[in-house]
């Protein structure tokens, strides 16, 4: 039922989306920050001492350059459409070094994939070394 509904929310905002598209090019909204899980995880697991990764082959083999980015997905994930819809450039990552200062101010993105909100989330990925 929770999944029902999550998809339920992110085509009810892509459909906004598409109703409420800017007519002078400006972005809908100033700026996104995100929080998730893996569905919007852009990288910020790549440095982190944990399984659950995807920054390697065949993670990332359509998105611009065949590179791995640490999405979990082929190319572009849910949130990189959504602000593609909202006019924003692909929101940086948390973990990015450049994301500091006047980078704040179009968003940031918090998601980290296995993360949840049960303090069991993700125990099965964590590496302990």
């Amino acid at each position: 039922m929770a999944k029902v509904q999550a998809w339920f929310a992110m085509l009810s905002v892509i459909i906004a989306g598409n109703i409420l598209r800017s007519k002078s090019g400006e972005p809908l909204v100033p700026a996104l920050f995100i929080f998730g899980d893996s569905l919007a995880d852009a990288g910020n697991n790549n440095n982190l001492t944990t399984l659950a990764k995807a920054n390697y082959l065949p993670y990332g083999r359509a998105f611009p350059g065949s590179v791995p980015t640490g999405r979990f997905s082929n190319g572009y994930n849910s949130m990189d459409f959504l602000c593609f819809k909202l006019g924003l450039p692909i929101i940086p990552i948390y973990a990015d070094p450049n994301t500091k200062g006047v980078n704040l101010l179009r968003g940031v993105n918090y998601a980290s994939g296995a993360s949840g909100i049960e303090n069991y989330s993700g125990r099965s990925f964590v590496s302990y070394t």
